[in-house]
C-alpha cells in the first residue's frame, strides 16, 4: 500500500491532479502523516473545466487560488465510504464545507458523484470523483 500521492500517480488517471499538487507545493503535505481523505477528480474531470483553466491555475501568480481549490477537494481524517454516506457536508482543509448528499445509492459531493469510494493509503482514503469541485 502506498501514501495518496504514490496511489494516485500509480493508477495513471490523476496527471493533472498530480501536476496541481506539485504547482501548489502540497506533494509533502499529502504524502505526509495525515491522515487524509481526498475526493480526488480524475483527467476527465479536469477535462470538463472550460478550455484553459487547467492551464490558467498552473501559473505561478494564481498559487493561492490552485491551493483553494484542491484543498477543497482534502478533508481531515480517514473517512470511509460508510461514514461518508450518513454525512450532510464535511469540512474542507479549505476551510470551506462540501455539501454530501445520497441519492439513488450514488453519493455526490456538491455536484460531483462518488465513482470509486475507499480507496486506502497508507495516510487515508481516495474516493474518485467526476467533476472538479470549485469553492464559492
Amino acid at each position: 500500500m502506498h501514501d495518496i500521492v504514490d496511489t494516485a500517480v500509480a493508477a495513471g488517471s490523476f496527471k493533472t491532479l498530480a501536476a496541481a499538487l506539485g504547482a501548489a507545493g502540497l506533494v509533502e503535505t499529502l504524502k505526509g502523516a495525515g491522515p487524509f481523505t481526498v475526493f480526488a477528480p480524475t483527467d476527465e474531470a479536469f477535462a470538463k473545466l472550460p478550455e484553459g483553466t487547467v492551464a490558467t491555475l498552473l501559473q505561478p501568480e494564481n498559487l493561492e487560488k490552485l491551493k483553494a481549490i484542491l484543498t477543497y477537494h482534502v478533508v481531515a481524517g480517514k473517512v470511509h465510504a460508510a461514514d461518508v454516506m450518513k454525512m450532510t457536508s464535511a469540512m474542507t482543509l479549505n476551510g470551506s464545507a462540501v455539501k454530501v448528499a445520497v441519492d439513488g445509492g450514488h453519493v455526490h459531493i456538491n455536484t460531483a458523484v462518488v465513482k470509486t469510494a475507499d480507496v486506502d493509503c497508507t495516510n487515508g482514503v481516495i474516493h474518485i470523483i467526476d467533476a472538479v469541485l470549485l469553492p464559492a
